[in-house]
Parts: C-alpha cells; sequence; structure tokens
C-alpha cells in the first residue's frame, strides 16, 4: 500500500480545539468483531465493551511544559520544543528562527538568568545545553504545553491538567498519549471493581507523532524513534491474562508500539530502550487483542497502524461513518474502540 490510500478528506470543524467538560464525555465509536456496522456509544460505556479479566495497558508518560519562547542575543526571536533530555543540562530540541542558529549560540529564554548555548546537531534536531540551571527547572518556570499543530489556540492554563493523562508519572513527552484523555479515575475506579486489571507502560511520545510522511513508497519512510519502557510486571500480567482468556486492551496507539516493540521476536519479553517499529497493513500483531485509540491524521502512520489491526477498508468506512455523524478528531476530538479484523480482512 502507499501513502495516498491513507488520505481522506476532513472538515476543519470537526477538530476539537477544546476538550469536553468532562473527560469521559466523548463519543465513542464500536468497531466490533462480527458487527458490519460500527456502533455509536458514549466513551462511559466503555465497561459494556470489556469483560472480567481484560487487561487495559496504559501509558504513563507525562506531557513536559517543551515549548519555550526566547530570543537570540542579537534579539532575533527563537522558539523551542524540548524533544528529548538527555541530561537535566543538555537536550535535544527543535528551534524555529529566522536563521537557524549556529553551533555557539547563545539563546536567552524568560529572563537573563536562563541562558541556553546551541552545542551541534544531530538531523534536523539541534543540541542545546542550559548554561544555567536545567531544562527540568527551566521549563516548570517558563514552558508552555505543547499542543498539536492542528490545534489553533496557544495553551490555556486549562490544559495544563487537561493535556495530561489522570494516570501520567514518567515525564518525558512532548504530546499527549490522547487515547487516555478520556479517562478519569472514577471510570477506572468502575473497570477495577468489574474485574479489569490495569498495567502501565512508558512510552515517551516524541513531536515526530505529528511529522508528514514525505513518501508515497511507504517502503522509504524512516520511522521516528521513541523511548519505551516494559517492565517485567507488565510481561507477567500480559501472559497471565491470556492464560486466563481475557484480553490486552491497548489503550492508544503507544501502548500498542511498546508491547509490540518488546514483542519483536513473537514472545513479550522486558524491554528499555528506543523503537522506530513502524506498524502498517501487513503486520501482524503478537500482544495486542484490542485497542482504544482517537481519531487520527490523513496520510498518518498512526492511521496505517489502527489500518493494520483493525482492517483497512473497515477503518476508512468508518472514519466516513464518524465524519457523517460529525465525531471531533484528534487529539481533543473522540474515541473508537477497535477489535482486530476477521482473518479475510
Amino acid at each position: 500500500m502507499r501513502l495516498s490510500n491513507f488520505d481522506y478528506h476532513l472538515p476543519e470543524e470537526l477538530i476539537a480545539q477544546f476538550p469536553q467538560n468532562e473527560r469521559s464525555g466523548s463519543r465513542l465509536l464500536g468497531l466490533l468483531s462480527g458487527e458490519k456496522e460500527p456502533k455509536d456509544l458514549m466513551f462511559t460505556d466503555l465497561p459494556v465493551l470489556l469483560q472480567p479479566g481484560d487487561l487495559l495497558v496504559l501509558n504513563d508518560t507525562r506531557v513536559m511544559r517543551a515549548r519555550l519562547y526566547g530570543k537570540k542575543m542579537s534579539g532575533g526571536k527563537v522558539e523551542i520544543l524540548i524533544e528529548r533530555i538527555l541530561q537535566p543540562e543538555l537536550a535535544l530540541a527543535h528551534v524555529r528562527a529566522s536563521k537557524s542558529p549556529k553551533l555557539g549560540t547563545q539563546l536567552e529564554v524568560g529572563d537573563i538568568n536562563h541562558h541556553i548555548e546551541v552545542e551541534g546537531r544531530e538531523g534536523d534536531l539541534f543540541i542545546l545545553r542550559c548554561v544555567s540551571g536545567n531544562f527540568f527547572s527551566l521549563m516548570d518556570k517558563h514552558g508552555h504545553m505543547p499542543l498539536p499543530p492542528y490545534i489553533q489556540r496557544g495553551d490555556q492554563s486549562d490544559d495544563q491538567e487537561r493535556y495530561q493523562t489522570v494516570f501520567s508519572q514518567k515525564l518525558g513527552a512532548v504530546a499527549a498519549p490522547t487515547a487516555g484523555l478520556h479517562f478519569d479515575h472514577a471510570l477506572l475506579e468502575r473497570l477495577t471493581k468489574m474485574g479489569v486489571r490495569q498495567a502501565a507502560v512508558t512510552l515517551h511520545v516524541g513531536a515526530g507523532t505529528f511529522q508528514p510522511v514525505r513518501v508515497d513508497d511507504l517502503d522509504q519512510h524512516i520511522m521516528h524513534k521513541e523511548y519505551v519502557e516494559v517492565d517485567e510486571h507488565v510481561c507477567d500480567l500480559v501472559s497471565d491474562t491470556r492464560k486466563r482468556g481475557g484480553r490486552v486492551v491497548a489503550v492508544g496507539t503507544t501502548s500498542v508500539r511498546s508491547l509490540e516493540a518488546a514483542s519483536s521476536d513473537g514472545i513479550l519479553k522486558p524491554y528499555q530502550g528506543d523503537t522506530r517499529l513502524f506498524i502498517r497493513p501487513g503486520y501482524r500483531f503478537h500482544s495486542v487483542d484490542a485497542m482504544i485509540t482517537n481519531f487520527h491524521l490523513p496520510q498518518s502512520t498512526l492511521l496505517m497502524l489502527v489500518s493494520a489491526f483493525a482492517g483497512y477498508d473497515r477503518i476508512m468506512q468508518a472514519y466516513q461513518h464518524a465524519i457523517s455523524k460529525q465525531y471531533r478528531f484528534f487529539s481533543y476530538g473522540d474515541a473508537m474502540f477497535l477489535t482486530p479484523a476477521d482473518k479475510k480482512e
């Protein structure tokens, strides 16, 4: 399949610019095995789709206030988006300026007490050193929530809470694992009481998740890398769930990629490190039985992933259904519950 196969037209007014008033107030489109038509539900109906013995796998990454505004010593404005903290004083970042900063350029963020120096390049990213203090304190004091480019507004105070999942723990992402944004504590507690267990993996979502695929031949696409942790406890829970006849339900494409990256030889094992796993139609899933996900951008690797899982035709038809029914799309939008395509698909 080629990039052009994953295009669709989305009316701009369906791109959610703000979250719902309540986290679990979103709609939920069920794409269920054995049913020909998508099912229009609310996210609070999720317990109907789950059963005792299922395992929810959540991504516990926490979004950094990774967008910083500053200036060069010459006065020119710069915008910095931290991609990854290498050490407290060292980071990889995207830098936007009228002229690309050279090695040794000094950048000033917030006030004269926070200086950053350009130390080098790594591909499209800049290696930055925080000369005074460290990047964690700098982001805490001057950082903005890195809302996606299709949210056409500046971040607001509410985004500091709403662009985080309620189960976020490990700071390191520059984008939220958005399927998890629909869960509130009450819904998680309800699921626990009905016998649905929870496990946490970590994938620090990078800004590359929003980068367009630039080649029509998907064999030529180089996937961005992201940091993943899957520990032994998660592996044990997945194994036990399947032995008992339960399903492993990944919350979000990031949880899917975490589990599948740790199952590269077909067996789920503890994993810690980077992954460039590119999942598209034809991929054989090893560790995921169902998934919860938001709606994804046209021609994105995430749309390719869900097409691989639930079937290309089913997904493209479901997206057209969602558009006709005025579902909300992307990070602050509505969700889908997906089961695998029938084998003939």
